[in-house]
């Protein structure tokens, strides 16, 4: 019985090993590089997206609070 059981534990283990090495190698092939380089950037575009979009946010906050954005009322001439 035990015998059994560490054999499964070592076809286990030898299935994981076997698929993490077909994902390095499918990463280290270049369509692997150039799709792991895409994904990067993307994130990187979203990232800075995110950052822009708060600091509009922010700076429309800031303005308002310092009475910065408020038109002016018909003059009274």
């Amino acid at each position: 019985m035990k015998k059994l059981f560490w054999v499964g534990i070592g076809i286990g283990v030898g299935v994981l090993t076997a698929r993490k090495l077909g994902q390095a190698r499918d990463l280290a092939s270049s369509d692997g590089l150039n799709r792991t380089v895409g994904r990067i950037g993307d994130s990187l575009q979203e990232l800075a997206e995110a950052f822009r979009t708060g600091m509009n946010e922010r700076e429309t906050e800031l303005r308002q609070a310092l009475g910065l954005d408020e038109t002016p009322g018909p003059s009274h001439h």
